[in-house]
């Protein structure tokens, strides 16, 4: 059995939970979130111990964290759960670069594995290898990510990390059109620029999680398109990283590495 903390309680985190419950070969042993009071939090139908402070860590002993909080709350987590020898498997958004790299180095000083991904959905990870194949064929690319209004930041981090790997793929920037004019004073309705690459956010009630990247080249584009219809989507992906941590000695950094897809 491997055993499972989960850090961040909130929607994502109970459907993990709930999963994680529903296998045979995981034991939830208890839940994280530093915005929650100490209790008990139920997942199907079993009272689980909340704990708003890292030290439950060292009290339940789990070898897997899997994190979907806050980016502030991950760096946080990720030293204390490497001292402790238990394995992060971490989706949260918004961390910066140096938060990411500082998580890698953490991990991997303290000879653990684990998975840091943008995105755990699987069509997601097979969207981006696929835009990388065409990056270095066309000459200019857009994305248009698109979340539920209760997405605290912008643009998402699976916008960020395909502009970044689509820009790796290439020698130079893509070709990025700028307006002239804009006709609404103090915003940019081409979006936010990365390599070349516009990136455009929407936020709605009603969506989950989806992303078109659009190339243009001479008469003709082509579109690859994501849509995460639940968040039960990312489930399967999550579960399979937590199941491969105990056999690493590293961070993975990206889904796509541990599927085979990338070696590097």
């Amino acid at each position: 059995m491997i055993r499972i903390v989960m850090s961040g309680a909130g929607n994502m985190g109970r459907q993990i939970m709930g999963a994680v419950e529903a296998a045979d070969d995981l034991e939830l042993v208890g839940a994280l979130d530093g915005l929650a009071e100490d209790g008990v939090i139920v997942i199907n139908g079993r009272e689980v111990p909340l704990r708003r402070s890292l030290n439950a860590l060292a009290e339940w002993s789990p070898d897997v964290v899997i994190d979907f909080s806050n980016a502030a709350w991950t760096e946080q987590l990720v030293p204390v759960a490497a001292a402790a020898g238990v394995r992060p498997v971490i989706g949260t958004s918004g961390l910066s670069d140096d938060a990411a790299a500082a998580v890698e180095r953490q991990v991997n000083e303290a000879g653990l594995g684990g998975v840091l991904a943008a995105n755990f959905a699987l069509g997601a990870v097979v969207m981006m290898h696929l835009a990388n194949v065409a990056a270095p064929l066309f000459e200019s690319v857009e994305i248009i990510e698109q979340h539920h209004d209760g997405k605290v930041d912008a643009p998402s981090g699976t916008a960020v990390a395909t502009a970044q790997s689509m820009r790796a793929a290439r020698d130079t920037d893509f070709r990025r059109n700028t307006a002239e004019r804009h006709n609404v004073d103090g915003s940019d309705s081409r979006g936010a620029g990365l390599g070349g690459a516009s990136l455009h956010s929407v936020r709605l009630p009603g969506l989950v999680a989806h992303q078109v990247i659009i190339f243009g080249g001479a008469d003709e584009t082509l579109t690859i398109r994501h849509d995460s219809m639940s968040r039960a989507s990312f489930i399967p992906e999550i579960l399979r990283a937590v199941r491969a941590v105990p056999q690493l000695d590293h961070l993975v950094v990206g889904l796509d590495r541990l599927l085979g897809l990338r070696s590097d």
